[in-house]
């Protein structure tokens, strides 16, 4: 999936660069634990990301008499030197991962510490809970939040709307099969869906499990619980999206529309559809592909609808609730590797850098910071998301073994493509 794309303008990166180096000169003087010593640190490459984790680094290892050294990885060979690096002898002191069956996968194999004891009461409240659990296994922590959250919500054309006599976005599933046959009355394809690449079409499957069945019904899933697939919620969720492609909301020609190719927010930006399910980093990808749409303020967000009868609660959100920092059971330094966490990833000015790329902090009580900030309408939005949910589920490609995902997205397409029934999912993600 794509992540953040960049939000700001010349004269904001200028505000918030110098807030950064208030903030840093504030925070990193009156805490720490000098002599924290040599941390090795692994992350992924990111060009937005990157220059403020270094600078963020250099503060500490100043006030800190400390040496933290940073190594990057492009995403994928990240994922094979994660798979075997982590036992090895070369072993990191801190990495990033996605949190969710990622993480557990790693704790399982014994390559991951314990934070839950290490870590002061004090910070791990710094973060908002749905978050912080995306890094908690089993009840212990394992995973720091360290970048922005993305979860996922439905995008909308505002002019559409209004041509089609539509008022106001969807809060129920009733509504949105409404707002699907007003659109298709006007020749507007209702939801834009990149159906070529399947992960976009797991959005809808997420969503509509949570909101039928609870998290409940994913979380047994994803722990490998005998007839977890054969929960009848899977099959109704399964048959509401079958109703969506029977009804023609994605259109006729889903199927070739490619999401990173821009398809679908060519659609959406140009009036030719009137809705998209993305995650929140849609935002920044039209606002670089289409800005007038944009910020001629036709462009409209909101929570996914509500189920009727259903046992989840329409607060829930799916997507990526963050990336995280974990310690190595390896690592010789484990407390210095710990203190680096505490001492950087909360900071005011590293919260600040975040902000100045796009990012929407894992942190709790920043609201109003985001209304004095960058693009405010959207990041209250989507920080209100995410503060109100009771429970974050993690996108399922990330959350569950790999073997496993690639058979869901490869019979989830084919539902929606009608060569398979909703039954027969069932029974081929069951054998």
């Amino acid at each position: 999936m794509k992540r953040f794309a960049t939000l700001r303008s010349a004269a904001t990166v200028a505000a918030v660069t110098a807030l950064a180096l208030t903030a840093t000169a504030c925070g990193s003087s009156s805490s720490g634990a000098p002599g924290s010593g040599k941390v090795t640190l692994w992350t992924l490459q990111n060009d937005g990301v990157n220059p403020l984790q270094k600078v963020s680094i250099a503060s500490y290892n100043t006030a800190h008499k400390a040496s933290v050294t940073m190594k990057t990885f492009v995403n994928d060979p990240y994922k094979q030197k994660l798979q075997s690096g982590l036992s090895g002898a070369d072993a990191p002191d801190v990495f990033l991962n996605w949190g969710g069956g990622n993480l557990a996968g790693y704790v399982k194999a014994g390559d991951v510490a314990d934070l839950s004891g290490r870590l002061d009461d004090s910070f791990k409240k710094e973060f908002l809970p749905s978050v912080l659990d995306g890094g908690t296994i089993g009840g212990k922590v394992y995973g720091v939040p360290m970048e922005g959250v993305q979860p996922v919500a439905l995008f909308y054309n505002k002019t559409v709307f209004a041509q089609a006599g539509i008022k106001e976005p969807p809060a129920t599933w009733a509504q949105l099969l409404t707002d699907v046959d007003k659109l298709k009355a006007k020749h507007i394809t209702p939801i834009a869906l990149a159906g070529s690449q399947s992960w976009t079409e797991l959005m809808w499957m997420e969503y509509l499990l949570d909101r039928v069945g609870g998290p409940e019904v994913f979380k047994a899933i994803e722990e490998g619980k005998p007839g977890a697939w054969e929960d009848p919620a899977v099959t109704t969720a399964l048959s509401m999206i079958r109703d969506l492609v029977d009804r023609g909301a994605f259109g006729k020609k889903y199927s070739t529309v490619g999401q990173d190719s821009g398809g679908t927010y060519t659609l959406l930006s140009s009036g030719k559809a009137g809705m998209h399910l993305m995650g929140s980093w849609a935002y920044a990808d039209m606002l670089t592909t289409a800005p007038s749409f944009v910020k001629g303020g036709h462009m409209g967000w909101a929570p996914f609808p509500t189920v009727p009868h259903g046992k989840g609660d329409p607060k829930d959100v799916v997507g990526n609730p963050c990336n995280y920092f974990s310690v190595t059971e390896k690592s010789d330094n484990k407390s210095g590797a710990v203190d680096f966490i505490e001492n950087t990833v909360a900071q005011p000015s590293y919260i600040a850098d975040l902000l100045s790329i796009g990012h929407v902090p894992a942190i709790a009580g920043i609201k109003g910071q985001l209304m004095g900030g960058i693009n405010p309408d959207y990041t209250v939005f989507i920080y209100g998301l995410v503060e109100d949910a009771p429970t974050f589920t993690q996108s399922w490609d990330q959350a569950l073994p790999p073997a496993t995902s690639a058979t869901m997205l490869t019979d989830l397409q084919k539902v929606f493509n009608k060569l398979m029934t909703p039954k027969q999912f069932v029974q081929a993600m069951a054998s």
